[in-house]
């Protein structure tokens, strides 16, 4: 019994540590997830980027999934679950959230179902709070990360508010530092409510790429992270925004203003690369 998916990395719009409302965009950066199912009672599982990697989410989603797309036999009771990754761990691109959707579909896929992707997208969220790997249930990286395009959602509620698709070049720059969204500094982030609302409104407006440069000055203050890498990108760029809790800084716009900020961005320490955004959302393979 054997299942194999892919899920997307994604960037910030909107951080919802302050009020519950979100907003990510799913970018063109992939996780696999292999499952193999057994009768063992147990789950076993890999991270092949980091041997030491913590693995309770994965292999939370295989039992979660084989409590809700399983037949309760009991004859599958276990497994295997191996990811691999493009998308950089603890670096606020929403590692965890697209290794959870793709060891959904992954299992479900092994065991024969074809579950709803909003509901799929649920489970992994429902596993990472099991786990208590996020604040706030992450829905609304898991959705843009299993539907592609942006999404804006009510992660209290675990609701779609809305979706879109959007085609964007993207530039990322992520320092060697990384930042765990558990770790984030909740009270702080509430002092910043008045502008997450504000972002909030861009968004449902349609206006992501302003609601990301909002989002990206509000949280960095709030996360104790530096807006020099958002201020210089903002004469050439549609949006940019500190992503996630950090510590990773996502620009998007088109190919020539992104070239000026690389080559800004460049001279910092960490990896700068580029991307695009992706509208496909997350697949079986």
């Amino acid at each position: 019994m054997h299942g194999r998916a892919v899920a997307l990395g994604a960037g910030t719009v909107l951080n919802a540590l302050s009020t519950g409302t979100g907003s990510a965009f799913a970018i063109d950066a992939e996780t696999t997830a292999s499952v193999d199912l057994d009768d063992s009672g147990a789950v076993e599982s890999e991270v092949a980027e980091d041997p030491e990697a913590d693995t309770r989410l994965i292999e939370r989603c295989v039992e979660r999934a084989i409590e809700t797309y399983g037949d309760g036999s009991g004859d599958v009771s276990g497994g295997t679950v191996r990811t691999e990754s493009d998308v950089p761990m603890a670096a606020g691109l929403k590692s965890s959230s697209a290794a959870a959707n793709a060891t959904v579909l992954a299992t479900a896929d092994a065991l024969g179902a074809d579950p709803d992707p909003i509901e799929a997208c649920r489970l992994g969220v429902e596993a990472a709070r099991d786990v208590g790997v996020t604040v706030t249930g992450a829905f609304d990286d898991a959705s843009a990360s299993m539907l592609g395009g942006v999404t804006v959602t009510d992660n209290d509620a675990d609701e779609l508010l809305a979706r879109d698709e959007v085609d964007w070049e993207v530039l990322v720059w992520t320092p060697a530092e990384r930042a765990y969204t558990a770790d984030a500094d909740v009270e702080r982030c509430a002092n910043v409510a008045p502008m997450a609302e504000l972002v909030a409104d861009l968004a449902l407006d349609g206006r992501y790429a302003d609601a990301m440069t909002v989002n990206g000055l509000a949280f960095s203050a709030a996360l104790g992270f530096s807006p020099d890498p958002a201020v210089e990108a903002m004469p050439h760029v549609a949006g940019v925004s500190l992503s996630g809790t950090g510590p990773s800084v996502v620009a998007v716009g088109d190919a020539d203003g992104l070239d000026a900020v690389q080559d800004r961005w460049d001279r910092r320490s960490g990896r700068t690369w580029r991307t695009t955004t992706r509208n496909d959302g997350a697949r079986l393979v």
